[in-house]
């Protein structure tokens, strides 16, 4: 292959890359063509985009855009996913469709310029969304606010009770 048409491919896969810098490292070369059709299908449906690369050009793309972390995961066939909401939401569902095809092979990842091996990208995927994340943040933020309302509330609605009362004539002994 001659040095232009590798210079494009490199610069191919930079642009299918665009800002993605979170992605993990799948073998599906062992899918049949309907099952890996299918399965490209149901990632595409959640915004996710799966290729197949060569490994000597995919290192180049991607140490052209700063991410070294995933030499060694790059041996053998190797088809790069990314994309989705976040990297734990694609870690959840390659990890599902991991365990639905057996034949499809999780080889790695890389998430903040850290390198994840397979077990680690199955650890990720068992760790809480962005979303969950930042709904247990607010809900930590909230609660001593929470608290403190339910504490001036508590004694003021029992004191405007017994108020109540004593206005109606009633002093509260039950006669």
């Amino acid at each position: 292959m001659s040095k232009v048409i590798k210079g494009m491919l490199i610069d191919e896969i930079t642009e299918r890359l665009g800002e993605h810098r979170d992605m993990l490292v799948v073998d599906c070369s062992k899918l049949d063509a309907i099952t890996s059709n299918t399965w490209r299908l149901a990632l595409q449906k959640k915004d996710i985009t799966a290729f197949t690369v060569r490994n000597t050009l995919a290192r180049q793309a991607l140490h052209g855009v700063g991410v070294t972390s995933l030499d060694d995961v790059l041996e053998g066939p190797s088809t790069l996913v990314f994309g989705g909401e976040d990297v734990v939401q694609l870690s959840k569902e390659i990890t599902k469709w991991a365990d639905e095809l057996q034949p499809l092979e999780v080889k790695g990842g890389t998430v903040g310029g850290q390198s994840l091996d397979a077990d680690g990208v199955v650890a990720l995927s068992k760790s809480p969304s962005r979303e969950e994340l930042l709904s247990t943040i607010a809900g930590t933020i909230l609660s001593p606010g929470a608290n403190l309302a339910a504490a001036l509330l508590g004694p003021a609605r029992m004191l405007a009770s017994q108020v109540k009362q004593i206005s109606e004539g009633d002093d509260g002994d039950g006669e």
